[in-house]
């Protein structure tokens, strides 16, 4: 860490990025179990209501690109502290009641976290280097968890009061992670250029491996985003109640969070990452047969497909550091990830409902799920080599602690 940033002990800065992460999935993913609610309240179809979920994807592709150049302006700490406001006032508006007020909260959140999503990977690769995984690693953990218990809490809190408080609440989230991540905005030196990400071209752009690893996370974010989206309903059509659903859906974002207990320790031995990308994408596509062959045992699949989608996406975000060689790249790399990949995600939500709509049944939306899992792992096969995207020399392993 360079002198000028070592004005803040660096559990202070980790404690920032811990609870930073709170925000980042947990906000956004929580409204699926509502989905069926909400879609009662304001009358809309299957596509409609899947646009909700594909809103803040869309905008993540929009505004991913241009993050690292507010991080030039404004330097890292106030770009990120730029983007907890911008999330509160996205919870607040949505929470309000009227439809409109609903998407376009539900869009300005999804630029909070754009920003916080691109941004986050540039900071732990600033600061902390040599802890690339293992941070990454954590931080996933910490996203997963909260989305747990978000997906667990809404659904009681629709019973007690209604829908806008139970997608209200999490606006205590951003509030808290602004007043903790306060300190970090003395550290105003005048920014570097290097955590700038071109808006789109750039030579990152021409690079295979970086393609593949971005096409490693969009695959990966469209399975996840369209099974996380319609999960509940799958299930209160499988027999759940809608309370069960959302504990069920709940469970899957906890079992997506325990791989970051896992995934640091086999990243650090292992000599590349194909193995575990390749195994982690097939966990998703077991989990999808099973719950469509034994719905009964629903518990088990989701569980397993949490942990492996799950994973995957851990390993997809370490990658955008093991495969660059500096914070420039990273940023560069970061956005173009981020953008491409969630404009690919994007499609996941509304094909889900308008398949859903044409077939009346899941059959046909798992089915193309596991078809994405089978691509997902011959994309890990070349994301997963160990080299880097500048000169396709191969890598060190980051060492997990200094």
């Amino acid at each position: 860490m360079s002198a000028s940033h070592r004005r803040l002990h660096p559990a202070w800065i980790i404690a920032g990025i811990l609870v930073f992460a709170t925000n980042l999935r947990g906000p956004f993913t929580a409204i699926s179990p509502l989905l069926d609610t909400i879609r009662d309240t304001f009358g809309m179809g299957s596509s409609e209501a899947g646009f909700l979920i594909t809103l803040p994807l869309l905008t993540f592709c929009i505004v991913s690109p241009f993050a690292g150049l507010l991080a030039r302006e404004y330097g890292l700490e106030r770009a990120l502290f730029a983007a907890l406001i911008v999330m509160a006032g996205g919870i607040a508006l949505r929470s309000t009641g009227p439809s409109w007020a609903l998407f376009v909260g539900t869009a300005v959140l999804g630029g909070g976290i754009a920003i916080g999503n691109t941004l986050l990977p540039s900071l732990i690769k600033r600061d902390f280097p040599s802890q690339i995984t293992k941070l990454t690693a954590i931080y996933s953990v910490t996203m997963g968890v909260v989305s747990a218990v978000g997906s667990a809490m809404v659904v009681p809190l629709l019973y007690a009061f209604n829908w806008q408080v139970s997608l209200g609440a999490f606006l205590v989230l951003p509030i808290v992670s602004a007043l903790i991540w306060l300190p970090q905005l003395r550290r105003h030196s005048r920014p570097s250029a290097d955590t700038a990400a071109p808006p789109h071209g750039g030579p990152i752009w021409r690079s295979p491996l970086a393609w593949q690893v971005t096409l490693f996370f969009g695959i990966n974010s469209f399975v996840y985003y369209a099974v996380a989206a319609w999960l509940p309903s799958i299930l209160v059509d499988l027999g759940y109640t809608q309370g069960e659903a959302g504990s069920l859906h709940g469970t899957m974002q906890l079992a997506s969070a325990l791989p970051g207990l896992l995934i640091v320790p086999i990243v650090q031995r292992a000599r590349d990452q194909r193995g575990l990308a390749v195994g982690l994408a097939l966990a998703g596509l077991v989990s999808l047969i099973g719950l469509k062959l034994f719905p009964l045992i629903a518990i088990v699949w989701v569980s397993l497909f949490g942990f492996g989608i799950g994973g995957a996406f851990i390993v997809a975000l370490a990658f955008i550091g093991l495969r660059t060689s500096s914070a420039q790249q990273t940023a560069s790399l970061s956005g173009m990830t981020q953008s491409i990949g969630y404009l690919m995600s994007a499609t996941g939500p509304v094909l889900v409902g308008l398949l859903h709509d044409a077939t009346n049944d899941w059959s046909t939306v798992l089915m193309v799920c596991m078809a994405m899992c089978v691509v997902l792992a011959g994309v890990g096969l070349g994301a997963g080599r160990a080299i880097h995207i500048d000169t396709h020399r191969p890598t060190k392993q980051p060492r997990l602690n200094h």
